[in-house]
């Protein structure tokens, strides 16, 4: 029977009013996504995703990563061995944006560990037997009033999740400090509060605002000042009372290099969406490791294909620091078996590669074709 390929665009929202905003994004309520769907035999064969509206991070406008995708997916052979597939992307398209590449490089990593037989973290090299265990993961408080962002707080902890990253950046340092202190008298010394400044510092207020963070337990600051200012991140790293993570700095593989050489910071945030796939996610997170920059992997708060490849990656990797919370409480999205969360973790669907067994393709179908 001919294999099946498809391309479908979805947008996926969030049950309770939850909405994304940060200081870089704004209030973002949908969350558009490109899903890659492989079938044959009436069965799920590979699957991939790219969330495209995350210009506020790429600079890489949605409709620019969906022409792309749909060039690359017109010019390939689609029965050739999965094997074959990113080696020949790479060699034609060497300058694919890394949303587009993820895309292809996700479902075929999918589709090459279901061959196998494995779970995808143990075909990525991670260690350990067949069955995928749960992983521990922080959440996300994004801005909001803070009555709602207290509560929110409060119903994340009832469910073990005391890994709490407050988004600050938008009001005053004042205000986020004042917010910061209030988590901490809501939620207690057991919850471990991180903040996330979207490169909103600057470098001459910077060590008075870590300070006064490090005095109320904050575990760790990520992206203080923009993100090209890698000699002012490096400064105040050498001097901080609390550890600094990059984020938005890290925005491709010479960047990865670079702070593995340079040691700019304590630790970093890698993403899928920005380096353009899992192999690059796992070369990039040994290369950190061996130089002794802690580790997170994370996601740009997406559906439940790309939060359970990160996920995979991050078992695999080992990561020390693991920011998983994309798909938790989404709404519309089809793959299945969904992940749970609760206890303060992430509870993966079992079985070869991501574990998805059905993906119900939808109306909005932007290319498709099928292959021997």
């Amino acid at each position: 029977m001919p294999r099946r390929i498809l391309i479908e665009r979805r947008e996926l929202t969030y049950a309770g009013g939850l909405v994304l905003h940060t200081a870089t994004s704004g209030a973002v309520p949908v969350l558009r996504e490109l899903r890659l769907l492989a079938e044959r035999d009436s069965g799920l064969e590979a699957v991939g995703a790219s969330r495209t509206n995350i210009a506020y991070l790429s600079g890489i406008a949605a409709e620019v990563v969906e022409e792309a995708v749909l060039e690359v997916a017109a010019g390939l052979d689609w029965s050739a061995p999965w094997e074959a597939l990113l080696p020949g992307i790479d060699a034609r398209h060497p300058d694919l944006p890394a949303p587009a590449r993820m895309l292809f490089e996700m479902a075929a990593a999918d589709a090459r560990a279901r061959q196998a037989g494995l779970p995808l973290w143990r075909w990525l090299g991670g260690e350990g037997g067949a069955e995928t265990p749960p992983t521990d993961t922080n959440q996300t408080l994004f801005w909001q009033d803070e009555t709602a962002m207290l509560a929110r707080a409060g119903e994340y902890a009832a469910r073990g999740f005391l890994q709490l990253k407050l988004r600050i950046g938008i009001a005053g340092f004042e205000e986020d400090l004042a917010r910061f202190r209030r988590l901490r008298e809501r939620l207690g010394p057991a919850a471990r509060l991180s903040v996330d400044a979207n490169g909103c510092w600057d470098a001459s207020s910077a060590p008075e605002h870590l300070r006064a963070l490090a005095a109320l337990g904050a575990e760790y600051v990520e992206q203080p000042l923009p993100a090209s200012d890698w000699a002012a991140a490096a400064d105040l790293a050498r001097g901080s009372p609390v550890p600094l993570m990059l984020d938005e700095s890290l925005s491709s593989p010479a960047a990865i290099a670079r702070m593995a050489r340079e040691g700019t910071a304590q630790l970093a945030h890698l993403k899928l969406a920005k380096l353009g796939g899992l192999d690059r996610m796992m070369t990039a997170g040994r290369l950190l490791g061996a130089a002794g920059i802690g580790v997170m992997v994370g996601q740009m708060n997406e559906g439940v294909v790309s939060t359970l490849a990160a996920a995979h990656a991050a078992i695999a990797l080992g990561a020390p620091l693991r920011e998983l919370y994309g798909s938790d409480g989404l709404r519309q999205d089809p793959a299945l078996p969904a992940p749970s969360y609760g206890d303060g973790l992430l509870h993966l669907p079992q079985g070869p590669g991501l574990g998805i067994a059905h993906h119900k393709a939808g109306p909005d179908i932007l290319w498709e074709t099928t292959a021997p």
